[in-house]
């Protein structure tokens, strides 16, 4: 799900002359913004219409997978669980982002390809010439932020699934004490809370920051209103997202280790039992070892893990090539779609590795005849189907 949204490029205010005409002056003195860049995924009516039909994709496939995600877990008890209220929440998060931003940014490229002007909420436009939240409204100061806060949410919901895994792995008797349902939708709440709270420290706390549609991202992203000279002392607060962002990164790297460490000593002293050896705790029947579910479990929220670092490590890759004055457009649009499709992953990893995820997902599509409510039906050897159970006993 995407994150990062400060993409502080020399680019982002003003649109110039393409030609690099340098006597070119017209935008600054009109006020008025140039048609939109040509890039390497918007330029040419071949290369829009693939973009145009990837982001129609992409939010179709993100919506419909969570909507099946959240519809079996409320329809299964077994995932009223702190980790199926987790996954949940997650679910949720990416949701938001195939409803809300890629939605919008179809929108804004569909009325690029139809106006002979950008909208007001374009790169360089008058709407998004103001900072902070007392400036003109546009919808782009909505977007920005539930762009920002659903990828905070989820970094932050996959730290807090690994920590509860970690708990089940490392401390197996203690798992039902340490994690209950009322803490987990207590700590659920908080990080949706801080999530969007941190999501709109730019437009809170400073303004010197506005929310535009990006001409190279095609998303909205935050863009600074100072051209030239230092930034004024409250301009680094963009650094906020990055340290976010690799503090749980960071954190969620480490329980892993610790987690799958435990894993790996647990399946080489079952390997010692199996060859005759001494198999420690096992072999003595102790009770303090994770379950088998414990441990498959455990193996999914990893590959939620590295799934998620892989769609984050481009835009990583991006604002660190943004601090040393690099300027990549055409990899930017990149960057950001790339994280925006791992909104869309989780249903795939639940479908490969979940099996009661598979189970859920059958019954919803292949639901057969309600039984009678005189009671439930006889099942009877071959697959054929009996009188109530009711009527028999009557």
């Amino acid at each position: 799900m995407p994150t990062l949204l400060s993409n502080l490029t020399e680019g982002s205010g003003w649109l110039v002359d393409p030609t690099g005409d340098p006597n070119f002056t017209a935008a600054g003195q009109t006020g008025v913004p140039l048609a939109p860049i040509c890039t390497l995924c918007c330029c040419g009516l071949l290369n829009r219409t693939l973009a145009m039909v990837f982001m129609v994709s992409l939010a179709f496939a993100i919506v419909l997978g969570n909507a099946i995600t959240l519809t079996v877990f409320l329809q299964t008890r077994q995932f009223r669980t702190p980790q199926g209220y987790l996954k949940m929440s997650l679910a949720l998060a990416d949701m938001m982002v195939g409803m809300l931003v890629a939605p919008f940014s179809i929108y804004t490229e569909i009325t690029l390809m139809v106006t002979s002007s950008p909208p007001a909420w374009y790169q360089g436009s008058r709407g998004v010439s103001s900072g902070g939240l007392l400036g003109p409204w546009q919808p782009c100061k909505l977007i920005g932020p539930v762009f920002a806060g659903c990828t905070f949410v989820s970094i932050s919901t996959i730290f807090l699934m690994t920590v509860e895994r970690s708990v089940a792995i490392l401390k197996p008797l203690h798992k039902d004490a340490v994690v209950t349902r009322h803490r987990t939708l207590l700590l659920i709440t908080l990080s949706w809370v801080a999530s969007f709270l941190l999501a709109m420290a730019p437009l809170i706390l400073s303004d010197a920051f506005t929310l535009e549609y990006n001409e190279c991202s095609r998303m909205c992203n935050y863009a600074p209103l100072w051209r030239d000279g230092p930034p004024p002392p409250n301009g680094n607060i963009m650094l906020l997202f990055p340290a976010f962002d690799f503090t749980l990164l960071g954190g969620t790297l480490v329980v892993n280790i610790l987690s799958f460490s435990s894993i790996r000593r647990y399946s080489r002293k079952r390997k010692m039992l199996a060859e005759g050896g001494s198999g420690g705790d096992i072999q003595n029947g102790c009770t303090h070892r994770p379950s088998f579910s414990d441990i498959k479990a455990a193996k999914t929220i990893g590959i939620l893990t590295f799934a998620f670092t892989a769609s984050f490590t481009p835009i990583a890759a991006f604002v660190l090539g943004n601090v040393v004055g690099y300027q990549w457009c055409n990899f930017s649009f990149f960057a950001f779609w790339i994280l925006t499709s791992n909104s869309c992953c989780n249903v795939i990893i639940y479908s490969v590795r979940d099996q009661r995820f598979r189970k859920g997902v059958t019954l919803l599509f292949c639901r057969g005849p309600a039984p009678p409510p005189g009671g439930e039906e006889l099942k009877l050897p071959g697959g054929f189907r009996g009188l109530p159970a009711k009527s028999i006993q009557g």
